[in-house]
């Protein structure tokens, strides 16, 4: 806000004060924001969090569980009623005569349309007038949301900022939300004609179930059962699910620890057991809670058990345990075992988790085999999931295949024989998958290493023939005798056009790619964090994006202070410096002339340039950063030798790259078992 109002002077003025603070209406700053462009944010995001901000500015006047089950029941009274929870009252109402008048008339309509209670009227019978403003702000948040359903996933995905932990611990990360809905396979499901039958008896809020349905736009043939133990978590998925479009009519969310079929048999069942910290973790509980799951599937049903990983893929030691899972693989219903990565539940980072699939009656080809997938140590993105969904659904589909050479990318498929034998053993898959044994890049592995082989012979060629043409290394130094140079700041080189300083730009990351015309050099380039020409630019969207653009010009010096001290010398120019980077430019025609290299030596090698770890900003200002001020002919001499040094440097690097990449793809091919060394190769003298 202060940076707004004081850069901008049509930004709306305060309207009150609060202890010397000032306060602005949100409405007004936040149709500022879209009529200037700044907000930086779609309009429905900005308006969304206007109004869970004026959400969590009641949070002292309402519990955190009466915001979300009141809001939630106010959502759904609307969607049941078909119309706006608020009118205009008329006449000249007080305050307080309006909010009376305004929340009879919601628990008239909450009496006429949900008679039973199975939606809305117990929680807001559990209130007074004074909840009329959730009233309205309901209807905000269905005016930024566009409807009742995306209103009330807006309030939910905030509960973290109201402080609903117990309804934040088992939220599971979008990634993995997404990798459900692929191996569940419904919305393909549904384009083939058939009507389907969603189950979770461990249900929670209703968020495994809404990640599947929101996978799909056709949920007028779903029929969704859940149950729970907590009847306010039971009443918020019923009111999650009708508000996703499932109807009442094909809708049972039952309160209890066990899921009743009264309404259908499941066809997809997905789940997640109950988190029981490791300390009282039982893992014949888990198991025996996996076996009620399979309990409910019927011939052609699928299920998706996310359970602990100790329980589902580790090492058993326990006898009882290990009898007991071994029952479950040889009871033919396990169709996949894979290892999740970590992370997946944010509110629990340390907890592993896993993932089973269960199917009653697989395909032939798939009978008395299990599917072992470990994708612990890789990311879930959007490319991992895919490949691992096709793996799972072509495995279910189709089961081994030997016909078309299709190998599981992730996985290895296992018989349940092997694994009875391994009494207890972990479910992982015993070696890297075929599909990446067998791939182009291990099958091209002694080519490359010959090739890195060949590049160190001819590195260490070159730097031989330039160590007998130039000689040894000798810099010539000397220690100084005579009066030390004096001292001038960087500040006063620009002042005195000895050095000029320019600006760098604000570059969009939408508009970077790795195959542009221009590198584009940011912190991360200058620091050494990602390498030089990583990120390019488009010369044609660098002319039409940025028309006051100004390249790099050959010996640039481009630095930045965030987050540290880092210099690099652009050799080569023609280059655009994204801020916060920024350049300096040696003045070759001024009287004391300094070169690019030993600008850039000197200003690394400053005092002062250094920063805490608890520091926002640098210790102080490049222009305050002292060098000494050489003369010509020394700052020529200093010059050759850093242009020596970087020139043996490039000689020495050359020949680390190759060994260290002959090194990496031995070491690769040694590992996964698909290379071997020749018999002729002598072992070297251990020189340790």
């Amino acid at each position: 806000m202060s940076t707004w109002r004081r850069r901008h002077p049509d930004f709306p003025a305060a309207v009150s004060e609060n202890a010397g603070r000032p306060l602005f209406d949100g409405a007004q700053v936040v149709e500022w924001l879209l009529a200037s462009g700044l907000g930086n944010a779609d309009p429905t995001e900005l308006r969304s969090e206007l109004a869970l901000f004026g959400l969590i500015a009641l949070r002292e006047r309402f519990t955190p569980w009466q915001l979300v089950e009141a809001l939630g029941s106010l959502l759904c009274l609307r969607r049941l009623d078909g119309r706006p929870l608020t009118d205009d009252p008329g006449g000249s109402l007080s305050d307080a005569e309006a909010d009376e008048e305004l929340w009879s008339a919601v628990l008239r309509r909450a009496e006429r349309i949900d008679v039973e209670d199975d939606f809305v009227l117990r929680e807001l019978r559990s209130l007074d007038a004074t909840a009329a403003p959730l009233a309205r702000l309901a209807e905000d948040l269905v005016e930024a949301a566009y409807d009742e359903r995306g209103a009330y996933e807006w309030l939910l995905a905030a509960r973290s900022r109201l402080g609903l932990d117990s309804l934040t611990a088992d939220a599971v990360a979008p990634e993995l939300h997404r990798l459900l809905a692929q191996l569940a396979d419904l919305r393909i499901r549904l384009e083939h004609g058939e009507s389907l039958v969603l189950a979770d008896p461990h249900a929670r809020a209703g968020d495994l179930l809404t990640a599947l349905l929101d996978s799909t736009e056709d949920r007028e043939r779903v029929t969704v059962l859940a149950a729970d133990p907590d009847g306010r978590l039971a009443r918020i998925t019923r009111r999650r699910l009708l508000l996703a479009g499932v109807s009442e009519l094909d809708l049972d969310v039952q309160i209890g620890p066990d899921l009743e079929e009264h309404l259908a048999d499941p066809d997809i069942i997905v789940t997640q057991l109950p988190y029981r910290p490791g300390e009282n973790r039982s893992v014949l509980t888990a198991l025996t809670e996996v076996e009620h799951v399979a309990d409910l599937l019927r011939p052609g049903c699928t299920a998706l058990v996310l359970g602990p990983a100790d329980a589902l893929v580790g090492a058993l030691k326990d006898t009882e345990a290990s009898q007991f899972r071994s029952a479950l693989l040889r009871s033919n219903i396990v169709e996949s075992v894979i290892a999740l990565p970590g992370g997946v539940l944010p509110f629990r980072p340390g907890y592993h988790p896993a993932l089973w699939t269960l199917t009653r009656g697989p395909v032939p080809e798939a009978e008395g085999k299990v599917l072992l997938v470990d994708i612990s140590s890789e990311q879930l993105t959007a490319d991992v999931c895919m490949r691992l969904a096709e793996d799972v659904l072509l495995w279910r589909a189709e089961g081994f295949r030997t016909l078309d050479g299709h190998d599981p990318r992730y996985g290895r498929v296992v018989s349940v024989a092997d694994l009875d034998r391994a009494f207890g053993g972990p479910l992982t898959p015993p070696a890297p998958p075929v599909s990446a044994i067998w791939s182009d890049k291990v099958i091209e592995r002694p080519a490359l290493i010959a090739e890195a082989e060949a590049r160190l012979e001819r590195a260490a060629a070159d730097a031989r023939a330039y160590e007998d043409e130039q000689g040894p290394y000798r810099g010539g130094v000397l220690r100084r005798v005579d009066r030390l140079p004096r001292r001038i700041t960087l500040g006063r080189l620009i002042a005195d056009r000895r050095v000029t300083r320019l600006s760098g730009h604000r570059v969009n990351d939408r508009h970077l790619s790795a195959d542009g015309h221009h590198a584009v050099l940011g912190p991360e380039e200058i620091t050494g964090e990602r390498p030089v020409g990583a990120r390019r630019i488009d010369r044609l969207v660098l002319a039409a994006e940025y028309d006051r653009v100004a390249l790099t010009e050959p010996g640039d010096v481009v630095y930045t202070l965030t987050p540290r001290l880092g210099l690099y010398v652009d050799h080569d120019g023609f280059s655009v410096v994204a801020f916060p980077a920024r350049v300096l430019r040696v003045n070759p025609d001024a009287p004391r002339p300094l070169t690019p290299r030993v600008l850039a030596a000197l200003v690394g090698a400053a005092r002062g340039t250094a920063r805490s770890p608890s520091a926002v900003r640098p210790a102080r200002r490049i222009e305050d950063y002292q060098l000494p001020d050489l003369e010509p002919d020394e700052v020529l001499r200093f010059d050759a030798l850093l242009a020596e040094a970087e020139h043996r440097e490039h000689l020495l690097r050359a020949q680390a790259d190759a060994l260290a990449e002959a090194r990496r793809l031995t070491i690769a091919g040694l590992a996964d078992g698909t290379l071997t060394l020749a018999d002729s190769y002598s072992r070297p003298v251990n020189r340790m």
